[in-house]
């Protein structure tokens, strides 16, 4: 009796991580999770502050599943101790889990403003990044047109088989009873037209992914459009590790000081460069400032990224590559008029891409508005055509060579697809690049860039090799958001923790000096 306690409380030691958590968790407001409740009918209901708890508690102990965390609450002292001595189960923590998004959103900003207020953000630089987490969705598990046509077809001949079965069998009950057929579909026809409905809607969807494909030069015969059975809203991406399997691409942004997250997204492509600008406006909404400074990989530095951060008066570090003719470059000349020295043509730079002069060979002249190629010939504006870069529409300027015919450097220079000589295009951003990258280009912004690293990874690396989240253990979109945010918002509780208790034990010695 001696050895062991009497009660829950006695079992668990003052300086327990779970009574921390649970006196951070007090400090938040809980009324609109409360809300949602009814009080009309049946039990008195778990309070949400407990059940957040024990999620946030189990993803801190790196359990993800509901069914771990019920038998936790039955049988762990800490679990027990959080839950005061409630067994929950695992239907009402999977269902809690998905339905409070949008009070969980209050949660995760009510605790980054209590960090802001300890000095732990300060949104002087915010890193912006994405990652691939693979859907819960079998890498094999997808549908290409192809493969929907054909199961529409034995869909279609299976209804018409039962449709005829049924008819047979209402005519000859007809005939016996006299009864009036019904006319609700029987469930075996409810169900094939269903499942004809879910394949014609998904092959809508293929068609258009092929007939995109198509118009970016792949051929979807030979490489078509897949589309995940299981989980619909992912898409079959390339992996981290290798191979193409159904993935999400979840985002964050780090505040650069102390590593908390201040935003966190799920996107159901890949091309994460589109949610820079709404990350900002989410960060000012949610903090009541924007972030003096983003940082990003090269991927994002497009050019509405670039001129929407400059209107919105924040710096933008991301790397860039000039289009335009650097000092080293023999293109660089006083009169583009001229030619490059034929001595020189072999340090003119080629494209990795088509094996050809690359568009940095190529000098433009604003004033006029033409271009310039290395024999001096002029390129004209021919016509503008629209494009889509990196999930962002645009309107490309297209200038041809008229001078390509018997050009010495046309075999270098133009492909053999080309017709009507070399063409450079243009769009109304690539000036604003331009200027971006010599700014990147400084020392300066190098070493300021090369902070993003840590802050921007080191989210992703607790979440993924410590949390273990590589797959998703929700299906669609909205859930899986919320899967996220979870996550999130344990990661960002568990730096909090480590805060408040360096600060507990700091006090608790300065009182002990002071006493002595």
């Amino acid at each position: 009796m001696a050895l062991i306690p009497t009660t829950l409380n006695d079992a668990i030691p003052e300086d327990h991580e779970v009574r921390l958590l649970d006196d951070i968790l007090q400090t938040q407001d809980w009324s609109s999770w409360e809300v949602e409740y009814s009080l009309r009918r049946g039990q008195p209901p778990i309070p949400p502050r407990v059940l957040a708890s024990v999620i946030l508690y189990g993803l801190l102990r790196r359990i993800r599943s509901s069914r771990v965390l019920e038998y936790l609450t039955g049988h762990n002292v800490d679990f027990l101790w959080l839950t005061e001595g409630r067994t929950i189960d695992h239907t009402t923590l999977c269902k809690f889990r998905t339905r409070f998004k949008q009070p969980l959103k209050k949660l995760f900003l009510g605790l980054n403003r209590t960090a802001m207020a300890m000095g732990l953000i300060r949104l002087g630089e915010v890193t912006f990044d994405g990652t691939r987490v693979k859907a819960n969705n079998g890498r094999c598990h997808v549908w290409t047109a192809a493969s929907v046509e054909k199961q529409l077809a034995e869909l279609a001949t299976e209804f018409d088989r039962l449709l005829a079965k049924t008819q047979e069998t209402d005519a000859a009950e007809d005939e016996r009873f006299g009864l009036m057929s019904s006319t609700k579909l029987p469930p075996e026809l409810a169900d094939v037209e269903a499942r004809r409905q879910r394949l014609r809607e998904a092959l809508k969807r293929l068609q258009a992914a092929d007939a995109s494909r198509r118009r970016e030069g792949i051929d979807p015969t030979k490489n078509p459009a897949q589309l995940p059975r299981t989980d619909i809203d992912s898409t079959t991406l390339p992996n981290k590790e290798g191979g193409y399997a159904p993935n999400y691409t979840p985002t964050a942004a780090v505040d650069a000081h102390r590593d908390f997250i201040v935003d966190a997204e799920v996107l159901p492509h890949a091309n994460e460069n589109t949610e820079v600008l709404p990350m900002v406006d989410r960060v000012k909404e949610g903090f009541g400032q924007n972030p003096a400074a983003v940082l990003a990989d090269g991927l994002n530095a497009t050019g509405p990224n670039i001129v929407g951060l400059e209107q919105q008066g924040v710096e933008f570090l991301s790397p860039a590559a000039a289009s335009e003719p650097i000092a080293e470059n023999p293109a660089v000349r006083p009169d583009p008029q001229q030619p490059v020295p034929e001595a020189a043509w072999g340090q003119l730079p080629i494209s990795p891409q088509t094996k050809k002069l690359d568009k940095s060979c190529f000098v433009f002249v604003s004033e006029t508005d033409v271009y310039y190629c290395p024999c001096g010939h002029v390129l004209t504006f021919e016509k503008t055509k629209p494009d889509v870069r990196q999930g962002q529409k645009i309107t490309l300027r297209v200038y041809r060579c008229a001078g390509c015919e018997g050009c010495l450097l046309a075999e270098r220079c133009v492909s053999a697809k080309s017709q009507g000589g070399r063409t450079i295009t243009r769009d109304i951003y690539t000036a604003d690049r331009e200027r971006h990258a010599a700014k990147m280009a400084t020392p300066g912004s190098r070493a300021r860039y090369g902070r993003r690293f840590h802050a921007g990874e080191t989210p992703f690396g607790w979440l993924k090799q410590v949390l273990g989240l590589r797959q998703f253990l929700l299906r669609g979109l909205e859930k899986v958001r919320t899967e996220w945010l979870w996550a999130c918002t344990a990661y960002n509780l568990r730096k909090l923790l480590g805060e408040v208790a360096r600060l507990r034990a700091l006090f608790a010695r300065m009182s002990v000096e002071v006493a002595d």
